[in-house]
């Protein structure tokens, strides 16, 4: 390890932000693990707005639900 990374490990151990190294340590391992699953699923999210079939499904699947959705609102509108 970088000698400037101890010493912020350090730091941040004597500020309370973590017992002990090994937490610490363990703590950015989760939260890089973390990040690069969202940066997966972005990517994912991602590809899907360029699917043409994806976009097809979803529009017919946005069209058979108007009208529901249309009823839904007016009955929450008309409840309050």
């Amino acid at each position: 390890m970088s000698v400037w990374i101890i010493e912020a490990t350090d730091r941040a151990i004597n500020e309370g932000k973590a017992k002990s190294r090994n937490q610490f340590v363990a703590r950015a391992i989760r939260n890089e693990l973390a990040a690069q699953k969202r940066a997966e699923i972005d990517a994912e999210f991602a590809q899907m707005a360029n699917d043409t079939e994806y976009q097809s499904d979803t529009e017919i699947i946005n069209q058979e639900f108007a009208q529901s959705d249309w009823e839904a609102l007016q009955l929450g509108g008309a409840v309050h």
